[in-house]
């Protein structure tokens, strides 16, 4: 059977199970698709014969019967997530040469459901950015090209989107702190969900904003996002902020039955500059699930103006702090010193040169407002916002909305180097509809549901009550199949 790769992690699954193939050539289909696809520069870190060591042991679980839904499954992993004895350094020279001695919890619940390690993804350094044009290993490049720019996957995890749009791996890892899930699958025609806060383990990822930070799937479709996340999510006692909460069957949850469920439209999202074509699809969107029996509302969410200042104000905060750690002596790249240097010189060139311009960038803006004097003027105020936000929310499913309908992003993919030389604030708009769901940890999901007048792919969001993925993947599924949306890109790479 030949173009295995492009297969899904529901279809594969069921493949293996019949005998119509093995992992090892699974594996073997991902590992050619990605040996072909340099171009993209997706991958940062291969891992071709650990991929066929546990395709290997995969193929003797399913032989034995022993087998759950991920097992033999390939997967790309965020340059985020710690794997013991490959390289993982949030693509920023300052890890450069770092092998974790440990595995993070999501990718060794991973690894005990039986999935394959095809290698790591590039990412922007630290998860920092909407482009993913900050990574020490040079821009991915998404695999969607209607004219002759190379345009961005998004960010930060623009490795994972572009290799599941090119299908260079079945699903993979993501992160998402403010749209770093989301914000990337609209612009390549995949799936993203970001989960509750504290369903899956942050133990082992790299930490941006511990406050916001959350893993997720990023998937071909919403099934495969409903199998990975049950994978993935667990009860964990090396994360304090680890949900004590039994982990439901996802899959078992698309029944398919959205009748009577009420979708809420947040006024305050119909936002100036917002392009006619999402508008149009937003409007179609809700058509879409109002046909499907759920009743479509209009709600409002009233602090949302202040999400992205507010955002902008905690997220540096926490990264400043987050990254701290990284200056020469515990952690990290330290410079070469020279006569006479002592040990500030020593943690401010190692620093300059171990961290890229946005990653110096919000490190100042986190030192500065956490600073004596600015302290309750920014963070403590962004904070006071933050809660409102939430209660605005809490409010909404309070009075019987179910999930929220939005846009995941104001625009389609642009090109790559578009935004640089530009205000940095432009390219923070990009988050302007993703923001608020981890600022009030609540779960999320990006669906593409249709393309642009130049034929790139736009996904609508879909965000849920805490804790209640299983309706969300639901909801999120049914648009799914009344959107019909099959369009891959065409292969240029």
């Amino acid at each position: 059977m030949t173009d295995l790769n492009r297969l899904t992690i529901a279809g594969a699954r069921d493949g293996l199970r019949k005998g119509d193939f093995t992992s090892a050539e699974l594996t073997e289909a991902c590992l050619d698709a990605i040996e072909q696809a340099g171009a993209l520069n997706a991958y940062c870190h291969k891992t071709p014969e650990k991929a066929r060591e546990m395709a290997a042991a995969a193929d003797s679980r399913i032989a034995a019967g022993d087998a759950p839904a991920m097992c033999g499954i390939p997967l790309g992993i965020k340059d985020l997530f710690c794997t013991r004895d490959v390289p993982s350094q949030a693509a920023s020279r300052i890890l450069e040469g770092f092998l974790p001695p440990y595995e993070s919890t999501v990718t060794q619940n991973l690894w005990d459901a039986g999935a394959v390690m095809l290698g790591k993804l590039s990412m922007d350094e630290f998860a920092m950015g909407s482009s993913n044009e900050s990574a020490c290993y040079g821009p991915v490049v998404n695999p969607w090209k209607v004219d002759d720019r190379q345009l961005t996957p998004g960010g930060s995890s623009g490795g994972s989107a572009a290799a599941v749009a090119a299908d260079l791996c079945l699903a993979a890892t993501g992160t998402d702190t403010g749209g770093s899930i989301r914000q990337p699958a609209a612009f390549t025609g995949t799936v993203g969900l970001k989960p509750t806060y504290g369903r899956v383990s942050r133990w082992g990822v790299i930490a941006f904003a511990s406050s916001l930070d959350q893993a997720g799937p990023m998937t071909k479709t919403v099934r495969d996002a409903a199998i990975m996340l049950g994978a993935m999510a667990s009860v964990d006692p090396k994360d304090s902020t680890s949900a004590e909460r039994p982990i439901p069957d996802y899959e078992a949850a698309l029944t398919g039955d959205i009748r009577g469920r009420r979708i809420g439209i947040p006024r305050e999202y119909r936002m100036d500059g917002m392009s006619d074509e999402i508008d149009a699809l937003w409007n179609k969107a809700a058509e879409m699930l109002r046909d499907a029996g759920a009743e479509v509302v209009d709600v409002s969410l009233p602090h949302t103006k202040y999400a992205l200042p507010a955002y902008y104000v905690i997220a540096p905060a926490e990264a400043s702090s987050n990254l701290a750690r990284y200056d020469g002596v515990r952690y990290g790249h330290r410079a070469r010193l020279e006569a006479g240097d002592g040990v500030v010189e020593m943690y401010e060139r190692s620093r300059a040169e171990g961290f890229g311009p946005e990653v110096q960038r919000r490190v100042m803006i986190g030192t500065y407002v956490l600073s004596a004097g600015f302290y309750d003027a920014y963070y403590n105020r962004a904070r006071k916002v933050r809660a409102l936000i939430k209660r605005d929310f809490d409010q909404v499913f309070a009075d019987g909305i179910d999930a929220i309908l939005t846009p995941a992003t104001p625009s389609a993919a642009f090109g790559l180097g578009e935004m640089s030389g530009k205000d940095p604030v432009e390219m923070y708009l990009n988050d302007v509809f993703t923001v608020t769901v981890n600022l009030a940890g609540l779960p999320g999901i990006s669906v593409p549901v249709g393309l642009d007048r130049q034929g790139l792919p736009l996904g609508m969001q879909l965000i849920g009550r805490p804790w209640d993925e299983g309706n969300l993947l639901n909801l999120a599924q049914s648009l799914e199949s009344a959107a019909g949306f099959t369009a891959k890109p065409s292969r240029w790479w």
